[in-house]
């Protein structure tokens, strides 16, 4: 497992130089300094991208050290990744419905997310008062 955490440091590590030598190429591309919308949206895309690997890294290590796989880095994830793909979509090319449907998952996840970091909240403060605590669904 130890070299699945190696492997994504050298993923991130990577696609970090990568994202670097894009952003270069792109400022010293005419109009120099000055990115376009499709540019914009590719460096924020890549950027994003970056960070869920970073997130995921840290799931990664979580589990390798705690063997527990907490629900709310999963979450982070699943909200990151779609908000990468509002990042980078075009509006045009989709139907309202779809759009419809991408707004559901967002509201969904982040609902998701609402609550468990509402119960684990719970859960802490009733440790920390050494009360019996009563086990969430």
């Amino acid at each position: 497992m130890g070299n699945l955490v190696l492997m994504m440091i050298v993923v991130i590590l990577l696609s970090t130089i990568e994202l670097g030598y894009i952003l270069v190429l792109n400022i010293i591309s005419p109009p120099t300094i000055l990115l376009g919308i499709n540019e914009l949206r590719d460096v924020c895309g890549f950027f994003v991208l970056i960070l869920i690997g970073v997130v995921l890294l840290e799931t990664i290590r979580g589990y390798l050290y705690e063997h527990v796989v907490r629900v709310e880095i999963v979450l982070e994830v699943a909200l990151i990744a779609v908000a990468r793909k509002v990042v980078i979509i075009d509006v045009k090319e989709y139907s309202p419905n779809t759009l419809l449907a991408i707004a559901a998952i967002v509201v969904a996840l982040a609902g998701a997310y609402y609550f468990q970091k509402q119960a684990r909240n719970r859960h802490e403060s009733k440790a920390v008062r050494k009360e019996p605590v009563e086990p969430t669904i």
